[in-house]
């Protein structure tokens, strides 16, 4: 990993504090907010492999938090501890798990890396809806389980909505991602009836420099061939990768929060603004489309539900609970992604 400058850290909380935090993060060099005092009996993490759990594990290390890795392969270091979802027992020992303050799962098989074929459908409702609930059923088990449990989800719960404003009270959407989004939320059902507050964290897109969906543009956008998707009306929530690490973090400190937390910038933009302001940052023409017969014929099912569909949505829980946004507007945070 890259050398990168120490950024500030602002107390993100709805109390007000004196306390200004430092810390040091490969994706920007902005201010990220963070307020992150339940620290300790530390974190269960299961997915600190991919751009957000790297970001994540980052943060709590920085801030002296003990991580216990949930991995799949064999443990290379003593803060992790081999787990297998498809298998009974998924923890052989659980007894490093005792005591934690929360646990994180941020596990699934991308929406957007292949054609949705029935064999990738089973794919990715295996990869959220089996690990999810095998956790749950782990927490649930232990003598002293973790206070809190907060679980990836989708903003894709929503489906195709149009220009309607979308808050946590907002009724799912229909739809294979919507109905895939549902299932994966009811199945941290066991660490509920055990007792555990549970935070569905509904991401929208996030935008960072890993391997994430603004990795996958880039090429075309670099090249000159940045596009506008179908007509472009349809809404992108989207959210800066070092907001989302910053969610996470006050999710963990707010007891409040709990059940669906919309985790988006407060400004959605239409994939037409979005198209141009990337194309501002890498300073590249944006004039072409790709209309939507092109992208069904490319993409079938998925193109309708993930790259066409409309959601615009709003993080309610979080703005009436105090957080606030580093990166809340679409051009600093492809700036930051782009550094």
């Amino acid at each position: 990993m890259p050398r990168s400058k120490p950024i500030r850290i602002l107390p993100n909380s709805s109390t007000p504090s004196n306390k200004v935090k430092f810390s040091s993060y490969p994706w920007n060099d902005d201010a990220v907010n963070m307020d992150f005092r339940t620290n300790s009996g530390g974190v269960i993490l299961s997915g600190a492999s991919g751009m957000l759990g790297t970001a994540l594990n980052l943060a709590l290390n920085t801030s002296k938090t003990p991580v216990v890795q949930l991995v799949r392969r064999g443990p290379s270091g003593e803060r992790q501890l081999r787990w297998t979802p498809e298998s009974d027992p998924a923890v052989k020992n659980s007894s490093p798990l005792e005591g934690a303050t929360a646990a994180i799962h941020l596990s699934g098989a991308s929406v957007a890396a292949h054609r949705w074929t029935d064999a990738y459908k089973r794919e990715l409702a295996t990869s959220r809806l089996d690990s999810t609930r095998r956790l749950a059923q782990v927490l649930a088990s232990l003598r002293n389980p973790p206070r809190a449990f907060l679980v990836a989800s989708a903003i894709g719960i929503y489906g195709d909505r149009g220009d309607e404003l979308l808050t946590e009270s907002s009724a799912a959407g229909s739809g294979f991602l919507a109905q895939l989004c549902e299932q994966w939320e009811a199945a941290s059902n066991p660490a509920t009836q055990a007792g555990i507050r549970v935070v569905h964290l509904r991401f929208g897109v996030v935008l960072g420099s890993g391997k994430g969906a603004l990795q996958q543009m880039l090429p075309p956008f670099r090249a000159g061939l940045g596009a506008r998707l179908g007509s472009g009306r349809q809404w992108m929530s989207w959210v800066a990768v070092a907001d989302v690490v910053a969610a996470i973090l006050f999710a963990l400190d707010h007891e409040q929060l709990s059940g669906a937390v919309n985790v988006t910038s407060p400004n959605p933009v239409t994939n037409a603004k979005f198209t141009r302001a990337l194309g501002r940052a890498l300073h590249r023409p944006t004039f072409l489309t790709l209309p939507a017969f092109a992208l069904r014929a490319m993409f079938g099912q998925m193109a309708d539900e993930a790259l066409l569909a409309s959601a615009r949505v709003q993080p309610a829980k979080l703005q009436a609970a105090g957080f606030q946004f580093s990166l809340p507007e679409i051009d600093g945070a492809l700036r930051a992604a782009l550094r």
